[in-house]
């Protein structure tokens, strides 16, 4: 479905829901944001709702204190369109789903190559660096002038799903995007800090810890860490434990695939296996044959088993692949 369709929906509602993944990271958020402030200059109402608590690092991002949290029972009362941003299928945004009980119009925006078109509105591009340049597409396509609390929230999403603009999908137009959006006064070096550079001491330990458990296999091609179950549901960690684990073990000389493996809270033998590789796999496939998905180079699924019998199955599968 192509951007017209899209703007037409937009234009044609008055109150939207606005939801994105559990596990919220930069581009999500800054999404949702974004988004939001897009309906609000045009005289729509934007109601935003996750089912996961704010991520550390993000509290400079204007409007997040109209940001909820979902409750069983809560009332946001009535809305028109159901947005999902950043969510390649109806599993990722958890319970907000919920919300939807009087089946409204669903709209999907999103960019995972693994998207499964679950909408009744699907405007997926797997090769936008982000789920915010699509939003900032959006905001050129209805000519809509962008502000500079808006140009902040697509800035912060596409510097974190790019990986600070390193990843295979950052464009040409990205670069453009970017050097728009930079006309608005944005301090690169504050949100950089904010993001990157702003964790307590004690979960650094917390990180060195882990990162001396890496084990290879494959003549060095595969690298991956199992966090353990104190670790792993370890709420107070004040940043994404896991992309700072993957981020380390993708600088490995010769590291072709990354993994983390971690024993999901509150459920019997069910494993979440995050994956990253360097471009020669693709994640994305070997994700889908357990169930999940993502990008090329980005993946994750939830396998059922113990970790141990989780780890010889996916080990072996990406083995197959190299």
């Amino acid at each position: 479905m192509g951007l017209k369709k899209v703007i037409r929906l937009i234009r044609k509602n008055k109150t939207f829901l606005i939801t994105a993944h559990t596990n919220l990271e930069g581009d999500a958020l800054g999404s949702e944001l974004a988004f939001a402030s897009l309906l609000k200059s045009i005289g729509k109402k934007a109601i935003i709702v996750n089912d996961d608590i704010l991520p550390q690092g993000y509290e400079f991002l204007p409007g997040l204190n109209s940001v909820k949290r979902y409750k069983a029972g809560m009332d946001i009362g009535k809305f028109d369109c159901f947005v999902l941003l950043d969510c390649s299928d109806l599993k990722r945004p958890g319970n907000v789903y919920k919300l939807n009980n009087e089946k409204k119009p669903v709209l999907n925006i999103d960019h995972h190559i693994s998207n499964v078109y679950f909408g009744d509105y699907n405007w997926v591009e797997p090769r936008a660096s982000s789920c915010a340049e699509m939003v900032y597409k959006l905001f050129k396509a209805m000519r809509v002038p962008l502000n500079k609390d808006a140009a902040l929230s697509l800035y912060a999403g596409i510097l974190t799903d790019t990986g600070s603009f390193r990843y295979s999908t950052t464009s040409s137009f990205t670069h453009q995007a970017t050097a728009d959006l930079l006309r608005y006064g944005i301090n690169i070096v504050e949100v950089f800090r904010n993001i990157y550079e702003n964790k307590p001491y004690q979960d650094m330990l917390l990180l060195a810890r882990i990162l001396s458990s890496i084990k290879r296999t494959a003549s060095g091609k595969i690298a991956w860490v199992e966090l353990k179950r104190g670790i792993s549901h370890n709420k107070g960690i004040a940043f994404d434990l896991s992309e700072r684990v993957l981020s380390f073990l993708r600088a490995i000389k010769d590291v072709e695939v990354a993994l983390l493996f971690k024993k999901i809270e509150g459920r019997v033998n069910e494993v979440r296996v995050n994956f990253r590789s360097q471009g020669k796999a693709d994640v994305n496939k070997i994700a889908q044959s357990f169930g999940g998905g993502g990008h090329k180079t980005a993946s994750g699924c939830t396998v059922k088993g113990s970790i141990q019998q989780v780890k010889a199955k996916v080990l072996a599968k990406i083995k197959e692949g190299l």
